[in-house]
């Protein structure tokens, strides 16, 4: 995020540039008369002490400008840059080390080096795992420019108190070590061919993040000297004590058994790698009246067309984001899906009623590339921003379940089958390849489930 002076309508204002993020935004229209410019593609504020004042406490992070000053009605004068450099402040709570600092690359890059650390967006600050001497590093690093450590406990290396009791499980906190060369090679060597065999970017991520950390565990072996019981051994000793979920371990061994294939002399037989037994796990669903209060909640026109659309067609959220105005085929009263999961384009009949929202939107917005489009015209609408779209209809609606946008498609597929629909047709609304995933839609159906009379009634 920066800011900038700007004249805008002979009038000076801060301007202020961002990639678009709902929860910004609204943080931002706590500024009085923050206003959006289409002219200029940007949010802008007044040029003014408390506006400015206001701004570096949201946002204390904000790259600024180095000597613009302004008058403020008032011989005094103040540069559009942070009065006082923030403290770097450390508080040690359980399991993290939340950190504050100033933006500084140099201090980022430092910051980045820790294993599983991540930037907390809502509060502008670093969370860092409280392990190893991770807390002893930082402490080093930043030395004087610590002004202060909260609640800092005293620190034992061997941490035992976070130790699993069984002698051979690896720790949580453990570091796995670094990768060779020759390994680096096979796992660029391995994305190669996955993207030669036209794998979706998603599976190549996924893929190469597993076999990565898989090789990770085993070393010092290497590659070809990995056997199947490394693969026990990555299960019971790494992913159980993590509590990773069933589909990562499902992937790592996806990953393992096309990994292994093209690595000549392994010890490693994939067809005797087992996957997990498989969740039978029910879809989420809503009642019609529970949609409708969430489509309804949102009253600005493309937040409100999005979510109608996702539900009225059972789309994915990728697939809602990759359209584009010419997948919109009105005189055949067709959606058409193109390059969805699987590679897999279909076709979905819309409505009047649709066609007659989807109509009303492109006047008002007139996308040029995508039909849902970021503020800056010609990108892509993000995917943060439509979780945070939902996120605001269901607060609006006053629903505190834990909806997400799959909740919509899954309540599709189940109110056709409730009013009728054949399941195959379903099938291929949907885009599912197997008859089987379509039928789970069935044990959450409550036509079929009403007719069902308890024993209990006839007591």
């Amino acid at each position: 995020m920066k800011a900038s002076k700007l004249v805008h309508n002979k009038e000076e204002r801060i301007r202020i540039d961002f990639p678009y993020n709902q929860l910004l935004v609204s943080k931002l229209r706590e500024i009085p008369d923050a206003r959006w410019s289409k002219t200029i593609g940007a949010w802008h504020i007044p040029y003014n002490q408390k506006a400015y004042h206001q701004l570096i406490g949201l946002f204390p992070d904000i790259e600024l400008p180095q000597n613009q000053s302004i008058e403020h009605n008032t011989p005094a004068t103040f540069s559009l840059t942070k009065p006082v450099e923030a403290e770097i402040t450390i508080e040690v709570s359980g399991k993290s080390l939340i950190l504050k600092m100033p933006k500084n690359e140099t201090d980022i890059q430092f910051v980045r080096t820790f294993l599983y650390v991540r930037w907390d967006n809502r509060q502008f600050r670093w969370i860092i795992p409280n392990y190893g001497k991770n807390l002893e590093l930082i402490k080093n690093y930043f030395n004087t420019r610590i002004s202060h450590i909260e609640n800092a406990p005293v620190f034992s290396e061997s941490l035992q108190s976070t130790r699993i009791t069984h002698n051979s499980i690896v720790q949580v906190s453990e570091q796995l070590p670094r990768l060779d060369s020759e390994s680096l090679n096979e796992i660029e060597q391995f994305r190669r061919w996955m993207e030669h065999k036209r794998y979706s970017d998603s599976t190549v991520k996924t893929y190469i993040m597993a076999i990565t950390t898989f090789l990770r565990f085993i070393k010092p072996k290497t590659s070809a000297e990995a056997t199947n019981e490394d693969m026990q051994r990555f299960v019971n000793q790494y992913m159980i004590p993590r509590k990773l979920s069933f589909s990562y371990q499902n992937q790592a061994v996806n990953a393992s058994r096309l990994f292994f294939k093209s690595i000549k002399g392994s010890a490693l037989i994939t067809e005797q790698l087992e996957r997990p037994r498989p969740e039978h796990r029910l879809p989420n669903v809503l009642s019609k009246e529970e949609v409708s209060t969430i489509l309804h909640a949102s009253h600005n026109q493309k937040h409100r067309t999005m979510l109608s659309l996702i539900y009225a067609c059972g789309l994915r959220r990728s697939e809602l984001l990759n359209l584009k105005p010419e997948n919109i085929d009105s005189k055949r009263h067709l959606l058409i899906i193109l390059n969805a999961k699987g590679r897999k384009d279909r076709i979905i009949p819309i409505s009047d009623k649709v066609i007659g929202m989807l109509r009303e939107y492109y006047k008002g917005y007139r996308p040029k590339v995508w039909l849902f489009e970021g503020q800056i015209p010609g990108e892509q609408y993000s995917e943060k921003s439509i979780q945070s779209v939902l996120k605001q209809a269901l607060n609006k609606a006053g629903i505190t379940k834990p909806v997400t946008l799959h909740w919509l498609r899954h309540s599709y597929a189940t109110h056709l089958l409730e009013s009728g629909t054949d399941l195959r047709y379903i099938q291929e609304l949907l885009g599912h390849k197997s008859s089987k995933t379509t039928e789970i839609y069935t044990h959450v159906t409550e036509k079929s489930l009403h007719k069902i009379k308890s024993p209990f009634d006839d007591l």
